[in-house]
């Protein structure tokens, strides 16, 4: 049962509110005003083509309106995590764990907010109470909430238009992704593999909830890809597929990264490289059919998920053009891939690893003997958190440079007996990571056609918090510290910061209103909204 709170300003209700077509989603890079989707555009470049905040004048840069975000009922240790939406004057958030608010750009003031009724005993295994944020599409909003819904909310008001199951949270699924909006689709993925359930990819008519069609990302036997799967390990394979893809609209393709396989640290009971975990899936928007795939870990044991964003970009490729795919992954490689074949170009280490000697000419990994989680323990780089984690990369396209904050941590890997128990952790062992002066993070600029690193751009810490790009010669990033801060594009220059008072976990974004540029980002459960003016 869905529960609302609703609140309306009558200064604020009579806001003109315009439509988000399909047409403006695919033009989004031009609609510089605006952040019309979770990644800014749908080849997730988060970049923004604002110049207005540039390295001449960031240091002028000052907090225009802040909102201080409200626990729900039952937020628990929820954090903050979203992305705002902006549509022509309006902002759309997410408060933990799937609440839904609507604010004035110019001000800040409430317009209105939306919550699930949500029970106390809902079940969020192995990750804490986050909601990424909304998609938008036509007049509506879309969430997902923690208890595995997804539900369409009037953009001008917040009344619930429709609200459907996808799973069951009983067992383990949940939603913590920000939806895609396509033509006529809302496509989402889920959490649940630290629970072992069977992850998939759905999509739901944006119109009247209904599911049109299901893509589970662990093969049946059977199908293709279930040749890597012994027995019913299948059945409890994980595979969750909890973050935002990417969309080519010409070339009709989505793409969509895939979690870890279950259990995540005792592979013994699931021999085989373990398709289509840890892998990028290139899907048919309108049939969800498989057009290709490739497999970043196979056979992962150290819980390195693929659920990175997916950068999109054209450029030229051994002398031919080329339509290339971009992903600096959580097993420490940095990858580009041909996004109409899924045939690998080229791959890198572009942080410390200790488990593979490198890639070999299609991409699969050449594994260091012994690298394995052990019933004793085994010191391995990267954590079980990555080099990198779900926390959005950003490509600037006039620059060709890839901004990512980077994790420089080992964990020692411990391996043990499990058996699937429905609704219980199904691990199969466990992680001790290393801290103090052995964990450390860095953002990190990469020259996206060679993964070559350009510099670097030291943390006190392992960041939780993406970046993001500007023509303004900008990268934004945040610390667990609680610094926001702005970097000299071109050298890693620390350019300017603010103290926000509390950890940084989202990713920055951009927008415009009345002609003036402003920088979204959060610190502890305050999201601030900075300008020059």
């Amino acid at each position: 049962m869905m529960k609302r709170i609703f609140f309306v300003m009558l200064v604020l209700a009579t806001q003109a509110h315009a439509e988000v077509t399909y047409e403006r989603l695919r033009n989004a890079a031009r609609d510089t005003n605006n952040w019309l989707t979770y990644s800014g555009t749908y080849r997730s470049e988060r970049f923004s083509a604002l110049d207005q905040v540039n390295t001449d004048n960031v240091d002028d840069l000052k907090v225009i309106w802040a909102y201080q975000m409200q626990p729900a009922i039952n937020a628990g240790n929820g954090l903050v995590e979203t992305t705002p939406i902006v549509v022509d004057g309006i902002m759309y958030i997410t408060e933990p764990p799937s609440t839904v608010t609507a604010l004035d750009t110019r001000s800040g003031k409430l317009i209105w907010t939306w919550s699930p009724d949500m029970p106390a005993e809902v079940k969020h295994i192995g990750f804490p109470r986050v909601n990424r944020g909304v998609a938008v599409l036509d007049d509506a909003v879309y969430v997902g909430t923690l208890d595995a819904r997804l539900v369409s909310l009037d953009a001008a008001t917040g009344a619930v238009r429709w609200d459907v199951e996808v799973a069951d949270n009983h067992i383990g699924f949940s939603l913590t992704l920000a939806p895609l909006a396509l033509d006529g689709k809302i496509i989402v993925g889920v959490s649940g593999a630290e629970a072992g359930v069977r992850g998939f990819i759905d999509a739901y008519d944006s119109a009247t909830g209904e599911r049109i069609w299901r893509f589970h990302t662990i093969p049946a036997p059977g199908d293709p890809g279930s040749e890597t799967w012994e027995g019913d390990a299948w059945q409890t394979g994980g595979g969750s597929t909890w973050l935002t893809g990417s969309f080519d609209p010409e070339l009709d393709l989505l793409y969509w990264t895939v979690g870890n396989p279950a259990p995540d640290w005792n592979g013994d009971v699931r021999p085989g490289d373990n398709l289509y975990s840890c892998s990028v899936l290139a899907l048919d928007p309108d049939t969800g059919e498989l057009e290709w795939y490739f497999q970043f870990t196979p056979h992962d044991t150290h819980d390195w998920d693929a659920n990175q964003i997916p950068v999109l970009f054209d450029a030229d490729f051994n002398e031919g053009k080329r339509k290339i795919l971009a992903l600096a992954n959580r097993n420490a490689f940095f990858y580009l891939l041909d996004r109409e074949t899924g045939e690998f170009l080229h791959g890198n280490e572009y942080s410390k690893q200790t488990w593979a000697r490198g890639l070999d000419e299609n991409g699969r990994p050449i594994v260091i003997p012994g690298s394995e989680p052990t019933y004793e323990g085994n010191l391995v780089w990267p954590s079980l958190q990555g080099a990198t984690n779900w926390f959005s990369p950003s490509y600037n396209p006039q620059t060709e440079q890839f901004f990512v904050a980077t994790r420089l941590m080992g964990a020692i890997y411990y391996k043990s007996d499990v058996e699937y128990e429905e609704g219980e952790p199904f691990l199969g062992g466990g992680e001790q990571a290393l801290s103090g002066d052995d964990a450390a993070g860095a953002i990190r600029a990469l020259d996206v056609m060679t993964g070559e690193q350009q510099w670097e751009f030291m943390l006190h810490s392992p960041p939780w918090a993406g970046v993001m790009a500007t023509a303004g010669g900008l990268v934004f990033g945040g610390s667990n510290e609680g610094n926001i801060f702005a970097l000299d594009a071109a050298t890693g220059k620390p350019l300017w910061d603010f103290q926000s008072g509390g950890a940084v976990r989202t990713n920055p974004m951009s927008f415009a209103v009345d002609g003036k540029q402003r920088v979204v980002s959060t610190g502890g459960s305050t999201l601030f909204v900075f300008g020059l003016d």
